[in-house]
């Protein structure tokens, strides 16, 4: 037998608090009807005796301590999953937004998933090609890692997302299931138009589940957002046997909606008013990407935050880089000479790069050209630092040709189009291309039969 209770005894911003509360338990998720006609979704976040403080997802509006109805619906937050979610849109808490009607549900999966197991975790290994030379070159996406993008405001993190949606595959010889679950979190009107124009307009919304969480939707939708999305991942990749690539974006929003939450719980803030809870939340979240032994799919993340300030000591980027296997920087200086997409290569990496590439994988000489253009780009920053000294024309014949190394790596290797899907093979050619311009005895990095092959071609 259910209880309805009548009611509440308080209210605040997003959260109200019920008393007298029996059987109720943490997470669970309770129907509040208003005015017995509209129905609203909470969540238990908080239980002290007989008190329950709820959380609403909807917000507040309408809502007095008399009009309402409660009733405890004894099971925390599920999601509606079965094959039909590929090339739907739906809105933060998996409630369907596209006009197409509800989906039929093959199971109703808790959305508070537990991180993988470490014992049964199989090592990533294998590469998802995104068609960006710097990232497909230089910091490899190997499937089941967290690779997040640190941006900042104004930057083109949105337009980079789209583009590794449209372009994101197994690599050409692959023929086993792939599909994306793109999450935007806190996201204007437009932005979430161009994500879903541009999805449509390329052909890739039939294997591409959209979760939308709108800067004018309630900011608690956006902290249940991102374990939705990651909840149909699990699915169909550990169910449905599918290449899953997770892009979550922006998580500066969840972690903002995270803090003003917080707040009016009353908690006691730490670094920069966040809850001292930061890093195990962003944890319970980057830790659901992996592989399991045994099964045949995989999930992997690409969650993009922006840096407050562009500071990457900021606590989210701070946060996320412990968690996380490397980084991609954008850079606002390189977006300053309309290079696209501006990713700084020299701070980003992808720590588990080196096991998913070269021969059997991507190519042989992978490894060697990676490290040879990280090191030559390297010399480029000094050379320009020695050229704003003493002028351009002081320097050495070799620092010249340094410098001209440097600006054609950034607009041909760094700098490509919108559309422009390269290959691996065309972007490790375009890095022999560029490493040619420069004296053989300077690669220093590449194994000599490696050389032999390659240089002279």
């Amino acid at each position: 037998m259910s209880i309805e209770y009548l009611g509440l005894n308080e209210i605040n911003g997003p959260l109200v608090v019920l008393e007298g509360v029996q059987n109720a338990s943490f997470e669970e998720i309770v129907e509040i009807v208003v005015d017995n006609n509209e129905k609203k979704l909470g969540r238990i976040v908080e239980l002290y005796e007989d008190k329950a403080v709820i959380q609403v997802f909807e917000g507040n509006e309408g809502m007095s301590l008399k009009n309402t109805h409660t009733k405890l619906t004894g099971h925390p937050m599920e999601l509606a999953v079965s094959l039909d979610i590929l090339g739907r849109t739906f809105n933060g808490i998996g409630q369907p937004i596209d006009g197409l009607g509800d989906i039929y549900p093959e199971a109703h999966i808790n959305v508070n998933g537990l991180p993988l197991n470490p014992v049964t975790r199989e090592y990533p290994r294998n590469y998802i090609r995104t068609g960006i030379s710097a990232i497909d070159g230089l910091t490899t996406l190997i499937r089941g890692q967290k690779l997040p993008i640190f941006s900042g405001n104004g930057l083109p993190h949105d337009r980079l997302a789209a583009q590794i949606v449209k372009q994101a595959s197994l690599g050409d010889n692959s023929d086993e299931k792939f599909a994306i679950v793109f999450a935007a979190m806190g996201v204007k009107y437009d932005v979430a138009e161009f994500f879903r124009k541009t999805f449509e307009e390329s052909g890739v919304s039939d294997h591409v589940v959209m979760y939308l969480n709108l800067a004018n939707d309630p900011v608690v939708e956006r902290l249940i957002t991102p374990k939705v999305a990651l909840t149909a991942a699990e699915y169909l990749a550990f169910e449905k046997g599918m290449h899953i690539l997770v892009i979550l974006t922006d998580m500066t929003s969840f972690a903002e909606a995270m803090r003003e939450v917080s707040s009016s719980k009353g908690e006691i803030p730490s670094r920069k008013g966040y809850p001292g809870y930061l890093y195990s939340e962003l944890a319970t979240i980057y830790e659901r990407a992996g592989i399991v032994e045994g099964v045949e799919g995989s999930v992997t993340q690409i969650p993009i935050l922006t840096m407050p300030n562009d500071d990457i000591t900021h606590p989210i980027p701070d946060l996320t880089g412990y968690i996380t296997e490397g980084q991609i920087v954008l850079d606002r200086q390189l977006h300053g000479q309309a290079i696209y997409p501006p990713i700084n290569v020299l701070p980003s990496l992808s720590r588990l790069m080196k096991d998913g590439i070269g021969a059997g994988y991507t190519r042989e000489d992978h490894q060697d050209v990676a490290n040879q253009l990280f090191s030559c780009y390297a010399k480029v920053g000094d050379a320009r630092a020695l050229a704003s000294v003493i002028g351009e024309d002081e320097l050495s014949p070799l620092d010249k040709t340094y410098l001209k190394f440097g600006q054609a790596f950034e607009h041909t290797f760094v700098g490509q189009g919108e559309d422009e899907n390269r290959s691996i093979v065309e972007t490790l050619d375009l890095g022999w291309k560029l490493l040619r311009m420069l004296p053989r005895e300077e690669l220093d990095r590449i194994d000599t039969k490696i050389l032999d092959k390659y240089y002279n071609e």
